[in-house]
């Protein structure tokens, strides 16, 4: 599984992404979730070096071992944290202070986008999109497709893409509004 590595936000933390844990593992050492099964078993290792505090080793429970699934660390909106995503699993980490995680709601999450203009993390599963700004998560959609978000593009304040509609068994585009996460279908 080759993983990605998006720096597109500042931030105050250098991370990589080891092929494996290490034989010696650091004093610091935390495991996404807190509370997995098996959690080495095709997990991410990423090493990360906050600003002005110790290193840690930071161990992601893998999601799905597929590559249409994400899988990388990307930068946030607020420099000091971290995104890893395994499998399709995603994770927010505030390097600072590592036990505080959240982990996105979407299993799995089937592509992350940064958008520096905007300084939003995108989520997009297989029926809507989370939003991440500096201070956390800003917005979810309502459902925006029965299978599958496609993102055409993205302009100043709006995110255009096509869901795919159940009833009406066809791909219908719609429009969501960055700044509120609300979005109106049939649109382009």
């Amino acid at each position: 599984m080759m993983a990605s590595l998006d720096l597109t936000f500042v931030h105050e933390w250098t991370a990589e992404i080891l092929a494996a844990r290490p034989l010696i593992l650091p004093r610091r050492q935390f495991v996404y979730p807190r509370y997995a099964d098996e959690v080495e078993r095709g997990a991410l290792a990423v090493r990360v070096h906050p600003s002005g505090a110790e290193p840690f080793l930071g161990t992601f429970a893998l999601g799905f071992s597929d590559s249409a699934v994400p899988t990388g660390v990307w930068s946030c909106p607020d420099p000091g944290w971290l995104c890893a995503v395994s499998g399709g699993y995603a994770y927010l980490v505030n390097t600072r202070s590592p036990e505080e995680f959240v982990q996105i709601e979407y299993r799995p999450v089937l592509e992350v986008r940064a958008l520096a203009e905007q300084k939003l993390l995108l989520f997009a599963g297989h029926h809507g999109l989370i939003a991440w700004d500096v201070h956390g998560k800003l917005w979810q959609t309502a459902r925006l497709s029965w299978e599958g978000v496609q993102i055409s593009s993205v302009d100043d304040r709006w995110l255009h893409g096509v869901g795919w509609d159940m009833l009406t068994d066809r791909d219908v585009p719609f429009r969501v509004d960055l700044e509120t996460g609300t979005h109106e279908s049939g649109v382009g």
